[in-house]
């Protein structure tokens, strides 16, 4: 029988320092990102454990001691106001589902026409989209507003899914994605073999730029979902309201009736569940659009 024996590699003295270096310079980042995480998280693990609390024991109870009401406050939510709940979540997904879609496919377009396409006034046009990136939403939710009136179109869904279609931001990353993933030289070669400018864009410009479109789509979907003010502003009907303004009428109405602070928090944590699904169903292209960034970059 041969006995083995290993023989652990010296460490030389000049290495032993620079190792410890290395990881004293990792431990800031890591506090950095944890103090992040935790500013992050802790609302969030705040809602998840309210909402399993009864009316009794949401304001007697220790903060983040799990209560024994997370059936019934499921039962009142869905039971209040006829399924009133149920119809804040369609409109939430109309909202945001058809709004994030239709945006995604204008900006793909225009980022691509910024990108690829020369024509008079394409510079006057981009440095206006990224004069729209930097004003801020609210200083456009009153001329919107007044503008659906004159049309005829305020309190209508329309008036929440028009705004949303067109996002500045999302068109300036298409734009970047469009100048970074389709080559030149293929849309050149496309030309010569007398494919027209609609088929380049379907057959070779759409499948290259997927992982961007994901991006956008994601940033759109959560951006309209949690979007407050202008639904807020546009629609008086409680049947087309959205999660955010039907969750803020029930706050605003617990101050009468306290059993309704139970609903808001256990809808509130409801309505975290979609974002959570979409963001591990489409994290995989997400990945693949933050790699390519990083190398090209």
């Amino acid at each position: 029988m041969t006995a083995t024996t290993t023989l652990a590699r010296p460490v030389s003295a000049a290495a032993a320092p620079a190792a410890r270096s290395r990881r004293r310079g990792h431990v800031l980042p890591t506090l950095v990102l944890m103090l992040g995480a935790l500013y992050c998280l802790v609302p969030v693990a705040w809602v998840v454990i309210a909402s399993t609390k009864s009316n009794s024991e949401l304001f007697t109870t220790f903060t983040f001691a799990p209560g024994t009401g997370l059936v019934e406050n499921v039962r009142d939510l869905l039971a209040y106001g006829g399924g009133q709940y149920g119809q804040w979540v369609l409109n939430s997904l109309l909202f945001a589902g058809f709004g994030a879609f239709a945006c995604t496919l204008i900006s793909t377009m225009a980022g691509f026409a910024l990108a690829k396409y020369s024509f008079p006034g394409r510079q006057l046009v981009f440095y206006a989209i990224l004069g729209g990136v930097l004003l801020p939403g609210i200083t456009l939710a009153i001329p919107q507003y007044l503008l659906m009136s004159e049309i005829g179109l305020a309190g209508s869904y329309w008036s929440v899914l028009l705004p949303s279609l067109i996002s500045p931001f999302a068109i300036y990353l298409a734009r970047v994605f469009a100048g970074s993933s389709v080559p030149s030289d293929t849309i050149e070669a496309a030309r010569i073999d007398g494919a027209n400018d609609a088929r380049i864009f379907t057959a070779i410009a759409l499948p290259m730029m997927i992982p961007g479109m994901v991006t956008i789509f994601l940033l759109q979907f959560v951006s309209i979902w949690n979007n407050f003010l202008l639904p807020f502003i546009m629609l008086s009907d409680e049947r087309m309201y959205p999660l955010t303004v039907g969750l803020y009428t029930l706050l605003s109405k617990g101050s009468g009736t306290p059993s309704l602070y139970s609903l808001a928090i256990i809808g509130a944590a409801v309505a975290i569940i979609p974002l959570v699904v979409m963001m591990l169903v489409l994290q995989r292209y997400w990945r693949v659009d933050l790699l390519s960034g990083g190398i090209k970059g």
